[in-house]
C-alpha cells in the first residue's frame, strides 16, 4: 500500500479530523477567546450555494464555541485560513514538499493536485513559510563543531551580469555536524555582516570550521577551536577533522533544487527556499526522521503563520 493511500490525503472529513490531532492534542480550542471546554460541533452545514456548487458543500470540522457564539475550524489562525483548496489537497501538497529531497516545482504540484498554476505556487510559499523556524538557539556547543561557509546563485535584479559575482546573490550556511542547518540570504561576505551572525548563531564552546575567507580568522580565534582549509589550493581536508564538507554536500543539494526543480527565484523569495532545504536537511533520515514525521512536524508549524497574497515579500 503507498502512503499516498492514507484516508486523510483523499477524503476532506478525514482530513480534518488528522490536522485536529495534530494541532488540537488536548481537543478544539476557540480561536477567538482560547475556551477548550465551551463547545461544540456542527453537523449538517453546508456553504452557500455557488456557480460550482449550486447546493453548496459541506463544511467539515466546523464548530461553535458558547462562551464567546463564534464559529471555527482547525484552519483559522493557521496557513489554512481562507483557503478554498480542500484541506486533503494541503495534505498532499506538504508530503510532496517534505519528502521530495530537492523540491517541487510549483507546476508539478499543479498537475498533480489539478489545481490552477498560481493555486500551487501560492500554497507551495505558504508551505516554505512554515517551514521557517523561529529556533535561534546557538548551534553547536562543547564537542561539537559547526561548519560556516557561503555561495553565490541567481542573480540580482537590475545588476548587469559579469565575470565575477556581484550579480549574483548570496548565501550564508552555517551546519553542525550531525545536526541542523541555518541558512541567512546576505547582501555582503564583509565583516561586519557575517561576523554578528556567527556570533549570534554558534556557541564559543564549539570547533568552528570554514575555508581560507578572511572575514572568518578574527572571529575564529573567539571559539574554542578553529580550523580552515584552502579550497584556492585545492585543500579539502586536514588531519583531525578539519573540512568544510558537510557545509558543500548541503550546498550540493540545495544549488541541484534550485537549478534542477525550481530553475528561478526570485530575490525577495530566496529566504522562503533556504527555509525549505533547511527544514528538510534538519529533519532528515540520517537524524532519525522519515517523510511522514517530516511533515508532521511542517504541519505543527503552519499555526500563526499568515502570508496574504497581496503581501507575498
Amino acid at each position: 500500500m503507498s502512503v499516498l493511500s492514507k484516508p486523510y490525503f483523499h477524503n476532506e472529513a478525514a482530513a480534518f479530523e488528522h490536522v485536529e490531532a495534530m494541532l488540537w492534542p488536548q481537543g478544539p480550542v476557540c480561536p477567538k477567546c482560547g475556551s477548550m471546554d465551551k463547545h461544540y460541533k456542527l453537523v449538517g452545514v453546508r456553504s452557500k450555494a455557488s456557480k460550482k456548487h449550486p447546493e453548496g458543500v459541506d463544511r467539515h470540522g466546523l464548530y461553535k464555541c458558547a462562551a464567546c457564539r463564534s464559529q471555527f475550524t482547525v484552519r483559522m489562525g493557521t496557513i489554512f485560513e481562507e483557503s478554498h483548496l480542500p484541506l486533503h489537497k494541503w495534505l498532499q501538497a506538504i508530503h510532496l514538499m517534505c519528502s521530495s529531497k530537492k523540491g517541487i516545482s510549483s507546476h508539478q504540484l499543479h498537475r498533480v493536485l489539478e489545481c490552477t498554476y498560481k493555486t500551487a505556487w501560492f500554497l507551495s510559499h505558504r508551505i516554505r513559510e512554515a517551514m521557517r523556524s523561529d529556533d535561534f538557539t546557538p548551534m553547536g556547543g562543547n564537542g561539537k563543531t559547526v561548519e560556516v561557509d557561503e555561495t553565490y546563485i541567481g542573480r540580482l535584479a537590475d545588476v548587469p551580469v559579469n565575470k565575477g559575482t556581484a550579480h549574483k546573490n548570496i548565501v550564508l550556511t552555517l551546519v553542525e555536524r550531525g545536526g541542523i542547518a541555518r541558512s541567512f540570504h546576505i547582501d555582503t561576505t564583509a565583516v561586519a555582516r557575517v561576523v554578528p551572525i556567527v556570533n549570534a548563531n554558534i556557541a564559543k564552546e564549539s570547533a568552528f570550521m570554514t575555508d581560507e575567507a578572511r572575514q572568518y580568522v578574527t572571529v575564529g580565534k573567539t571559539f574554542a577551536m578553529h580550523g580552515s582549509v584552502e579550497h584556492g589550493k585545492g585543500e579539502y581536508g586536514k588531519a583531525g577533522g578539519v573540512n568544510t564538507n558537510t557545509v558543500e554536500g548541503f550546498y550540493s543539494i540545495f544549488k541541484r533544487g534550485m537549478k534542477g526543480v525550481y530553475q528561478h527565484c526570485a530575490e525577495h523569495h530566496l529566504h522562503r527556499y533556504l527555509a525549505e532545504f533547511d527544514f528538510r536537511y534538519s529533519n532528515r533520515t540520517a537524524m532519525g526522521v522519515e517523510d511522514q514525521e517530516r511533515a508532521a512536524r511542517a504541519l505543527k508549524g503552519f499555526v500563526g503563520r499568515r502570508l496574504t497574497y497581496q503581501q507575498p515579500a
